[in-house]
């Protein structure tokens, strides 16, 4: 299989990073967790490289690629630990291109595609505990149209999205609607997340809604799915910046009158850092070139990915940490805000522990067992 990537590739890439390194450098990133979490003139940014319509056809205003295109992005921004949640973007282009009707595509993509508009997923609740079929929302259809009622917990930049991709039970179904933010009967109320980021308690009390698709479930782990493969990228790009930091800390620290980087035991952790990145960067590719896979098989990819992830994040965190030593959990020192980052997108559309759980309940009955 050829894993090189195609010029547009490589030079999509450049853009982002290039962006990163000059438009989103850490003093832009402390002042916007300052600030609150979410920048919009940052999210423009974005948009204006075009990177918010890379899922959306080109009719509707957007870049029409694909995953492979989403997770070099996606991993480009990760390097930055940019705040701005594209990934949100990525799933809100992915779910109405593939369940929304015509008019709704018609209204909401070209908005979304050019920056003026920006579409969070809204599907946590407390009880569900990752569980994508648990959902306590209520959806009523009236005269008037649909409305839904019901609270969802950690949404992404909640207060400041122009609207909600929100999972509701339309009686014994679960279906997918929209919901725009200026509607009567929202409520959010936003906080700070661990790694200074932005996010909201969202309240909806007979809220109007647009049905994007009756078969909601579907939709759904379609649009976890696309989170999931973000998230995987953007951890990659997350870690692979966490050793350069590291790797240059331990070249210029010296102890006994010589770089820390040249003592054998640390140059032995360093290297199962660089082991545990490209097993989680392998994985990464795994998972964005099953996200076209038939829903099964990109479930169980997903999982898979998302386990291998959540294991080299925890030890490429740790180890950096620990390879600094106290520096390393200042808030004055950029390795600590990595390091939160990763602590975050352990948890981010399902743990470690819930994914191996996932992992573990797809097996066949066949499993580790070889004729």
């Amino acid at each position: 299989m050829d894993f090189d990537f195609s010029d547009d590739q490589e030079q999509l890439r450049d853009a982002v990073r290039k962006w990163v390194d000059k438009g989103y450098d850490f003093e832009r990133r402390r002042s916007i967790v300052s600030a609150g979490g979410f920048d919009r003139a940052a999210y423009n940014d974005l948009a204006e490289l075009g990177l918010a319509g890379l899922y959306i056809s080109e009719a509707n205003g957007g870049m029409d690629m694909g995953p492979t295109e989403g997770m070099l992005v996606m991993e480009a921004l990760g390097r930055g630990i940019v705040l701005e949640p594209l990934a949100q973007t990525l799933i809100c282009g992915g779910v109405l291109g593939a369940y929304a009707g015509a008019d709704l595509k018609a209204v909401w993509l070209p908005r979304v595609a050019s920056g003026e508009a920006l579409v969070v997923l809204a599907h946590q609740e407390r009880a569900a505990r990752y569980r994508l079929d648990v959902c306590k929302t209520q959806a009523h259809e009236g005269p008037a149209g649909w409305t839904l009622s019901g609270t969802k917990s950690v949404v992404p930049v909640g207060d400041h999205a122009d609207a909600f991709i929100v999972p509701a039970m339309a009686g014994n179904q679960l279906a997918l609607f929209l919901v725009e933010r200026s509607a009567a009967g929202v409520s959010t109320q936003g906080y700070r997340t661990q790694d200074g980021g932005r996010a909201a308690e969202l309240v909806l009390s007979g809220v109007p809604a647009q049905r994007i698709t009756a078969d909601g479930l579907t939709a759904l782990e379609h649009a976890v799915d696309i989170g999931i493969a973000a998230t995987c990228a953007e951890a990659v790009g997350v870690m692979d910046q966490t050793l350069a930091i590291t790797v240059d800390y331990m070249n210029t620290r010296k102890q006994f009158g010589v770089a820390i980087g040249s003592f054998q035991a640390l140059r032995h952790r360093v290297a199962d850092m660089k082991m545990q990145l490209e097993l989680a960067r392998s994985m990464s590719y795994y998972a964005s070139l099953k996200l076209n896979a038939p829903a099964a098989e990109r479930r169980a990819a997903m999982a898979r990915a998302k386990v291998q992830l959540g294991n080299s994040m925890r030890f490429v965190g740790q180890q950096a940490v620990q390879l600094h030593g106290g520096i390393g959990v200042t808030d004055e020192y950029i390795v600590s805000h990595y390091f939160k980052k990763l602590t975050q997108l352990e948890v981010t559309f399902g743990d470690t522990l819930h994914h191996l759980g996932e992992v573990s309940r797809q097996m066949q009955d066949t499993a580790g067992v070889f004729a």
